[in-house]
């Protein structure tokens, strides 16, 4: 995988081959930044990325400056993966916890400004998991949550979908308050 943008721009970070993830690709992602580039500042950034990974996504909001990220992923090895690539990096606004993403947003106490989640696509909570990112009160006023998801998938009938945007055989969309 590689930082597409900001201070390390370019740099392409290994991850173990035994990590049971599926990174978001260099071309979706470079879709989603140039979106995301053109509606926010991300100094002023408070991030939440679910699901983390590989922190992929993570590393993308650090690179480019944003105030905090907070990356949550319940396996282990992701999780001690990504807190190496953090510290190596120096992305000391990045925090990395190992839990449970469902139990984390139950309990939960702050907002975001973006919340960003890319579960296993054949995860079947991802209803719940629309639902649970707004009753939790995760996002700020104007934040918002991005769902990475097999394009195939449809949540045009989710009453806080904004937009869709497909990038090959992945999707993001978009969801705010009203």
């Amino acid at each position: 995988m590689r930082i597409i943008g900001g201070l390390h721009s370019g740099r392409i970070i290994q991850a173990p081959a035994n990590l049971p993830v599926r990174p978001t690709t260099d071309f979706a992602k470079t879709g989603l930044f140039n979106i995301l580039q053109h509606r926010y500042r991300f100094e002023d950034l408070q991030v939440l990325d679910i699901f983390c990974g590989t922190g992929n996504i993570s590393y993308e909001f650090a690179s480019r400056g944003a105030a905090s990220v907070i990356s949550v992923d319940k396996e282990f090895k992701c999780s001690d993966f990504v807190k190496k690539q953090t510290a190596l990096l120096k992305f000391s606004q990045v925090k990395v916890l190992n839990v449970d993403v469902f139990q984390f947003l139950k309990r939960l106490n702050g907002q975001f400004d973006i919340v960003f989640a890319d579960p296993p696509f054949d995860n079947k909570r991802d209803f719940e998991l629309i639902d649970l990112i707004f009753e939790s009160n995760a996002l700020k006023e104007d934040g918002v949550f991005i769902l990475e998801h097999e394009s195939s998938r449809n949540y045009a009938q989710h009453c806080n979908i904004k937009e869709s945007r497909n990038y090959g055989k992945v999707a993001f969309s978009f969801f705010a308050s009203h």
